[in-house]
């Protein structure tokens, strides 16, 4: 089987990330893609060998009636992600989806109630999930390797370097430093301490948007207590260029992650007991195969609609708990 497969956007991620990860999955096929100017859409789809007799659109409408298109990838701005969805699902298209999946809960739940009610899979692009360093501390972890868990640090930041980009406006999404990266760590803790810990049933935040005053968070620190009494924290920023890093703790070991929190599947995972070796391999293939894995199977994606409703609705309850 092949999963025909729309590109919804042409920016930097899926030029660089996605498109080419999509080569790298066997039964996935780049089949068409959609942009606001039909021109750049051609170029996208001339450069990546998107396959349909007419792969470039302009009107979203259009590209979805095509019955031989099976699945859409959602790689515009926050504020377009339910509409797409919702719509896509609605021409019985499954879904991936760019994080954050929405910018607001309720968006979130229509985004999850239209792929219900459409019966198709609705999947969000959490690729740090599909480092394969990341699987393997995940293993030693689920083992017993650092005994029971206490507390996980995880920080992603990047130096823009100025606020023109979209994540600095409302109108386009409701967070900057987390929507870029900051639901990934998120995620990324909630991957990890979830299944052990319980639910997160606390959380506190700092925000700070002194530099450039926008409306939107420039550094984000979220603080988070589980069910179990374990705690996590995060940090995301636009304001400073630092590696990207995890640490978990248990009751027994450690294990630090040095820049893994990236778009790549390098970097170097030490624990108590050394270095912890894996292969190199694309995070974002990994998500794409496990999408198509999902349709083909008949099964759950590994991060469906509901467990990227669950971050959205952590996001907006960070905010909220720091008073912005």
């Amino acid at each position: 089987m092949t999963v025909n497969i729309a590109m919804l956007g042409t920016g930097s991620i899926a030029e660089d990330a996605l498109a080419p990860a999509l080569k790298q999955v066997e039964g996935a096929n780049l089949w068409s893609v959609l942009s606001r100017e039909r021109e750049r859409a051609r170029m996208f789809a001339q450069r990546h060998g998107a396959s349909a007799p007419e792969p470039a659109h302009d009107s979203l409408e259009i590209l979805l009636a095509d019955p031989d298109l099976d699945a859409v990838i959602i790689a515009t701005p926050d504020h377009l992600h339910a509409a797409q969805a919702i719509a896509a699902a609605r021409a019985s298209k499954h879904v991936l989806t760019e994080k954050p999946m929405a910018t607001s809960v309720e968006e979130g739940e229509a985004m999850v109630q239209a792929c219900d009610d459409a019966g198709v899979k609705l999947a969000v692009g959490y690729h740090l999930r599909w480092h394969a360093g990341h699987r393997k501390m995940l293993a030693l972890i689920r083992g017993g390797g650092v005994g029971e868990l206490r507390h996980l640090r995880a920080q992603w930041t990047f130096k823009a370097p100025d606020a023109s980009n979209w994540r600095a406006q409302r109108d386009t999404t409701s967070w900057w430093s987390l929507s870029a990266v900051g639901t990934h760590c998120l995620d990324f803790i909630r991957w990890v301490m979830v299944p052990e810990c319980g639910e997160v049933v606390s959380l506190a935040s700092t925000i700070s948007r002194d530099i450039w005053n926008g409306p939107n968070d420039e550094t984000a620190i979220v603080s988070l207590r589980f069910e179990s009494g374990a705690t996590a924290e995060l940090c995301s920023s636009v304001l400073i260029a630092a590696p990207g890093r995890a640490e978990v703790y248990g009751s027994d070991g450690y294990i630090r992650c040095e820049d893994t929190l990236t778009r790549f599947g390098t970097g170097v995972i030490d624990t108590h007991d050394g270095i912890l070796e894996f292969d190199v391999a694309d995070p974002y293939a990994g998500e794409i195969r496990d999408f198509v894995a999902a349709i083909e199977d008949h099964r759950k994606p590994e991060v469906d609609g509901r467990e990227g409703l669950r971050n959205v609705a952590l996001l907006v309850q960070a905010v909220a708990s720091a008073g912005a």
